[in-house]
């Protein structure tokens, strides 16, 4: 389904429920289950509490339909109230993960084990992502592991954009000072969208 098509979904269903439909709220839960899960799965690391947080931005969303002021669309609301509802998560239950500093730094891999120790560099990376200070990480996990571009993270998080990238530079100058040759692996960008692609095909199973 293309963005205009959901949009245009998403506004008669929202219509639908405040007029007293309240069967039109299950097109909603349809289209944007699987994104609200893989974003909280991104969050935590865990499925079966990504499925739980995703439950609960449903449930506020649900109490909060008629404050959406379209003003953006329903998906950034949606996004933007699915993430307080996951930060809000977290800060009540920690996710556990190492400190940034106890991250293994990638090894350089021998010629005949290449692919495998480039995957095993990824997997490093993502893992060391995960431990960055949450105000770092929300940024990095929205706009390479979300594929949200800048304004609608900055949306999703209700900060400016300049904020955001800003929060963006400094995740990855944390990353490079925690790991020196992380621009050896291909590209700074790649590395990061790439261990993000990893990141979703183990959401999905």
């Amino acid at each position: 389904m293309n963005a205009t098509i959901s949009a245009e979904a998403d506004l008669a269903d929202v219509n639908r429920v405040l007029a007293g439909d309240v069967r039109a709220f299950e097109g909603i839960v349809r289209r944007w289950q699987g994104p609200l899960v893989s974003m909280a799965w991104r969050y935590c690391r865990d499925r079966g509490r990504a499925e739980e947080m995703a439950q609960e931005a449903f449930i506020r969303a649900w109490r909060g339909l008629a404050n959406w002021r379209r003003e953006s669309s329903f998906s950034t609301w949606l996004f933007a109230l699915a993430a307080n509802v996951y930060r809000s998560e977290l800060k009540r239950f920690p996710v556990e993960t190492l400190p940034l500093d106890a991250a293994p730094e990638p090894s350089r891999p021998a010629r005949q084990q290449h692919e495998l120790e480039e995957r095993g560099r990824y997997e490093v990376l993502r893992r060391a992502v995960l431990a960055l200070p949450l105000r770092y990480r929300e940024p990095v996990i929205l706009f390479y592991f979300h594929e949200m571009d800048v304004a609608a993270a900055a949306a999703t998080m209700g900060l400016p954009e300049g904020t955001l990238k800003a929060r963006l530079s400094r995740a990855r100058a944390l990353l490079r000072q925690r790991f020196p040759n992380l621009e050896n692996m291909k590209d700074e960008r790649a590395a990061l969208e790439f261990s993000a692609l990893k990141s979703g095909k183990e959401a999905a199973n």
